[in-house]
């Protein structure tokens, strides 16, 4: 079984290509048991989301950006 310094290895390699089977289901192994590398993985996943959505210039407007007040 992997430990979670190997997780947070395959979770990095799951954003760039698919896993192979026996990645995956060590993966989904662990993080049945360890809640520390499900929440580092949900987080990852999320980053990524926000950092494509920001290339792609789909950024969520800051309401508290200079120039960009309410009244």
């Amino acid at each position: 079984m992997l430990n979670c310094k190997e997780v947070t290895e395959v979770c990095s390699a799951e954003m760039e290509r698919p896993l192979r089977l026996g990645e995956q289901v060590s993966l989904r192994t662990h993080l049945m048991m360890c809640t520390g590398c499900s929440e580092y993985r949900r987080q990852l996943k999320t980053l990524r989301q926000v950092m494509q959505a920001y290339a792609e210039g789909k950024a969520i407007a800051d309401d508290a950006a200079p120039g960009q007040g309410n009244g």
